[in-house]
């Protein structure tokens, strides 16, 4: 059987939402490479798998699976680019990147929306292509200054 672009869209939202964006490392299971987070979802023939390793600076791969072969795939790489950053700086970054990630919707699949604010932060995401092939950028400014930057990119798995 083969998927539409939209079922496949609809299902990325399901999974994303269902994962880091709701739950952040909470939603972890046994990880298959040591020292990594991993982040599974499940909804019929579809599986969702994102695997990452660090937390200031992060660098990961989301995969999706239909019937038990990869279809998708992003990579990313980024975080916090503030030098030395304590967790007291660290954690509601990345508090707010969770809630932006949260308003991922069918437009925009990949990261999150296009813009989001709250209170003194601000959640930018560029990105070219479709889901077939893509790549872009999501920076987060906090009282105007840059303080996270992460850049991704993947698409369809032939």
């Amino acid at each position: 059987m083969s998927i539409t672009h939209e079922q496949l869209a609809n299902f990325l939202v399901e999974a994303k939402r269902n994962t880091y964006a709701s739950q952040g490392d909470e939603a972890s299971v046994q990880p298959l490479l040591n020292n990594s987070k991993q982040l599974e979802y499940r909804s019929g023939d579809f599986f969702y798998r994102d695997i990452y390793f660090g937390s200031a600076f992060f660098v990961g791969q989301e995969t999706v699976e239909f019937e038990e072969r990869p279809i998708w795939s992003m990579v990313y790489s980024g975080g916090v680019i503030i030098p030395n950053a304590s967790g007291d700086i660290i954690g509601p970054i990345h508090s707010f990147l969770r809630q932006a990630l949260r308003l991922v919707d069918t437009k925009s699949i990949y990261r999150g929306p296009n813009r989001f604010e709250s209170s003194n932060y601000i959640f930018k995401n560029e990105y070219e292509g479709t889901l077939d092939i893509f790549f872009g950028k999501e920076v987060i400014l906090m009282d105007n200054q840059k303080v996270y930057e992460l850049k991704y990119s993947g698409g369809a798995i032939r």
